[in-house]
């Protein structure tokens, strides 16, 4: 890999100290990457241990079947963790892991590759898929979805305030010629944004949102919380780092919700009865954020924060 398209991992000690490896214990890797937490895992596992890691995209993969050849107790399957539990079923490891790791998002190679198509600072093909054998490109998107539709995106999944007005300074110039190339839309987007962000790129919350819509990855993180706890055994533990609001609001309301059990149910003016006080999970500590050692080596974990929740039934 060159050293352009390198991967500088997030939280790296810190969410594998807080998986609480057990040297011959059973991990899921729910995002592999490049495999910088993986091997990491690796490092502290005994020969009995074993860590299955998944993606979708193919290059992590081409990565993730080298990591397997040099150590066989690591695997890899070309899948999104939202199906983990399906696929740790067919492993008969359906409940029998000891933790599950998912740093979401997009990984730098994929961001600094402009043939991926993710960039607005890197010209390349309007593309933006994980997995560019499913699905539909961002090109193919913008082509057919409506101007209420392409706002709603940009909107809901980019919190961009003026998702309406760019979504329709969009549509109006594909009218004359499609959009094939990011650095086309991002000058488009750029253009209709009335309100810079000072140090933020104006098509940036636009391109967050057609990333998130194209690839499904709210609601793979919403199936994939739920399969992970599925798959963890008593005590195991799940590790999330998140590195925008939307994501890290539904990990912790995840996390807060089968941490007060059955009680989370009850109305508000109601005492909790003990035994109504049944939780699923226990928090372990707060929120974790990068240090500021981290942040200088790699400005793009200023964004990251990691929750991390232990399973008790």
């Amino acid at each position: 890999m060159s050293e352009a398209l390198s991967h500088i991992t997030v939280l790296l000690d810190e969410a594998v100290s807080a998986l609480n490896v057990r040297p011959a214990g059973c991990y899921v890797d729910g995002t592999f990457g490049r495999g910088g937490h993986s091997r990491l895992i690796l490092q502290q596992l005994a020969s009995a241990g074993q860590l299955l890691g998944f993606d979708k995209d193919p290059l992590a993969i081409a990565t993730g079947l080298e990591l397997h050849q040099q150590d066989p107790r690591f695997s890899i399957v070309q899948r999104s963790f939202a199906e983990m539990d399906a696929e740790l079923t067919q492993r008969q490891l359906l409940g029998a892991v000891d933790g599950v790791l998912l740093d979401l998002g997009v990984s730098s190679p994929q961001i600094d590759d402009a043939e991926r198509g993710f960039s607005f600072m890197h010209d390349g093909p309007l593309d933006m898929r994980m997995n560019p054998e499913e699905g539909i490109s961002a090109a193919q998107w913008v082509a057919e979805v409506s101007a209420e539709e392409m706002a709603r995106v940009f909107k809901e999944y980019g919190e961009e305030r003026f998702a309406r007005r760019m979504a329709n300074a969009v549509v109006a110039r594909r009218e004359q010629q499609p959009f094939t190339r990011t650095g086309d839309l991002a000058a488009v987007l750029t253009e209709a944004n009335p309100a810079w962000e000072k140090g933020k790129n104006p098509a940036t919350r636009a391109f967050q949102g057609m990333r998130i819509h194209l690839n499904n990855e709210l609601s793979d993180l919403e199936k994939g919380l739920e399969a992970a706890m599925a798959a963890l055994k008593v005590g195991g533990r799940l590790v999330v780092i998140s590195f925008h609001s939307l994501e890290d609001r539904i990990v912790k309301q995840f996390m807060r919700r089968l941490a007060k059990g059955e009680a989370d149910n009850l109305p508000r003016h109601l005492p909790i009865i003990p035994e109504k006080f049944d939780p699923i999970v226990k928090l372990l500590g707060k929120p974790q954020y990068a240090s500021p050692a981290e942040l200088k080596a790699n400005p793009r974990a200023r964004s990251a924060v990691m929750r991390v929740a232990e399973k008790l039934r």
